[in-house]
């Protein structure tokens, strides 16, 4: 068995490493907006939940090859509020087109033509083609590191959460419904169709 000094990788190799090991993870569709009103919707595969009390999810943008941050880190960094859309099967096209690098100020939603919805006690909008959405207040941001790919975890409590009719099912979300997508390494991503059940022992 192979063992590997990560110190010995350089960082792109460590990110390809950890994206290839760590699979499949969910995605978080961030919708943020600046101070100036202008929005942004970017797709960030570091994404889970943490806790149920209070609500809270986390999400970490990396920085790109040079060390410039995000522009959701910026916008996020300002108001100290986004939105995250959930992606499946329907719009996980519509999500890739979201991830290409416009110049900051430039909204991906009007981009891809995708419907920005009024939330309705954060500033950024909700994605209306996603099936759940949660508006989330910052409750803190660690930054890892601000160089190249460096990591900025940005956890957030959920204040309201929206679901599709066709999903909700009384609180009751199954999976099969939800229809969500993971990514994985490279171009690829996977469906959560092959679910199997193991039963938890008492």
């Amino acid at each position: 068995m192979p063992s590997i000094d990560v110190e010995s990788l350089s960082v792109r190799e460590r990110y390809h490493l950890l994206v290839s090991i760590v699979i499949p993870r969910p995605i978080a569709w961030v919708s943020s907006i600046n101070k100036a009103g202008q929005t942004n919707l970017a797709p960030f595969s570091f994404f889970n939940a943490i806790a149920a009390n209070p609500m809270s999810v986390c999400f970490a943008p990396v920085n790109d090859r040079n060390g410039k941050p995000k522009d959701t880190l910026l916008n996020i960094k300002e108001t100290g509020q986004f939105v995250v859309n959930i992606v499946n099967e329907d719009n996980v096209d519509k999500m890739n087109a979201t991830s290409e690098a416009y110049p900051y100020g430039v909204s991906e939603f009007e981009k891809t033509g995708l419907t920005a919805i009024a939330s309705l006690k954060v500033k950024p909008p909700r994605v209306k083609e996603s099936p759940i959405q949660m508006e989330c207040e910052l409750i803190q941001i660690v930054t890892l590191s601000e160089g190249p790919l460096g990591g900025n975890l940005v956890i957030g409590k959920a204040l309201v959460f929206h679901a599709d009719e066709k999903i909700w099912n009384n609180g009751d979300i199954r999976h099969q419904d939800l229809k969500a997508v993971g990514r994985m390494a490279g171009n690829w991503y996977t469906r959560t169709r092959d679910a199997f059940e193991i039963i938890r022992p008492k």
